[in-house]
C-alpha cells in the first residue's frame, strides 16, 4: 500500500445502512401503487445515480411503469423513515474513518444526490472526515460508469492509481476498477460474483477488517 495516498468510500451500504431502508421503502411504495417489483430489480439498480436509475427501471419494467409516481412515493417514504428512525451506521464505520484519517486522505464517491449526502453524513457525524464529496448529481453517468470515481480522484489532484475505493455493490466495484483504481469490497446486500472478485484487490467481511489491509 506504499503508493496509496487516498481512500475513497462509497456511502450507501458501506458507511450507512441506507440500503436496508431503501429496499423497505421501495417495496412499500410498490405495494401502495399496486405494483410488483421483480426480485432482481433492486440489486440491479444499486449504486446508480438518478438519471441511470430511471432508464434502467423503464428498460426493465416497460414504458407503462409509473416511474415518477414510484420515485416520488419511495423518496417520501425514505425521508420519513430517515427523519423518524434515523439511518444506522454500518458496524465500525466511524472507527475505521478515525483509524485511516491520520494515514490517508479520505474522500467520498456516492451516487446519492449531494444535498442528501451532506445531510446524512452530518447527522451521522461523519462528514468532517472527508476532504471532498463527489455525488450523483455531479456526474452525467453513475456507477458502473467510471466517471464518478475519476472525478473523485481529480478532486484530490491524485491519479486513480494512488487511490483505493471501498465499495459494496457490483456496480460500484466496476466503476472504481474502470476508473483505474484498486478496489476493496465490503459486501452488503449482494455477494460479489466471480467477475467482481477477479477485479477486487481484496474482499473483506467488515469495515474492521480494513485495519489488516491498511496496517
Amino acid at each position: 500500500m506504499g503508493t496509496i495516498k487516498a481512500v475513497i468510500f462509497d456511502m450507501d451500504g458501506v458507511l450507512l445502512d441506507s440500503e436496508t431502508i431503501s429496499d423497505r421503502t421501495c417495496i412499500m411504495a410498490a405495494e401502495r401503487l399496486g405494483l410488483v417489483l421483480p426480485p432482481d430489480l433492486l440489486d440491479l439498480c444499486r449504486g446508480m445515480n438518478s438519471k441511470d436509475l430511471r432508464s434502467t427501471v423503464i428498460k426493465r419494467m416497460g414504458s407503462s411503469f409509473p416511474y415518477e409516481d414510484f420515485l416520488s412515493l419511495s423518496s417520501d417514504l425514505f425521508y420519513q423513515v430517515e427523519k423518524e428512525e434515523g439511518i444506522p451506521l454500518k458496524p465500525y464505520a466511524k472507527e475505521i474513518l478515525e483509524y485511516l484519517e491520520p494515514k490517508y486522505t479520505l474522500a467520498l464517491a456516492s451516487s446519492t444526490k449531494g444535498e442528501a449526502v451532506k445531510r446524512q453524513l452530518a447527522t451521522a457525524n461523519l462528514i468532517m472526515h472527508f476532504k471532498t464529496l463527489t455525488t450523483g448529481d455531479m456526474v452525467t453517468h453513475g456507477k458502473p460508469d467510471p466517471e464518478i470515481y475519476r472525478m473523485a480522484c481529480e478532486s484530490l489532484s491524485l491519479d486513480p492509481s494512488e487511490c483505493v475505493a471501498i465499495e459494496d455493490s457490483p456496480n460500484g466495484i466496476k466503476s472504481a476498477h474502470n476508473a483505474g483504481m484498486s478496489v476493496i469490497a465490503v459486501p452488503d446486500r449482494i455477494v460479489p460474483g466471480k467477475e467482481e472478485k477477479s477485479i477486487c484487490m481484496r474482499v473483506v467481511g467488515s469495515l474492521k477488517d480494513l485495519e489488516s489491509v491498511f496496517p
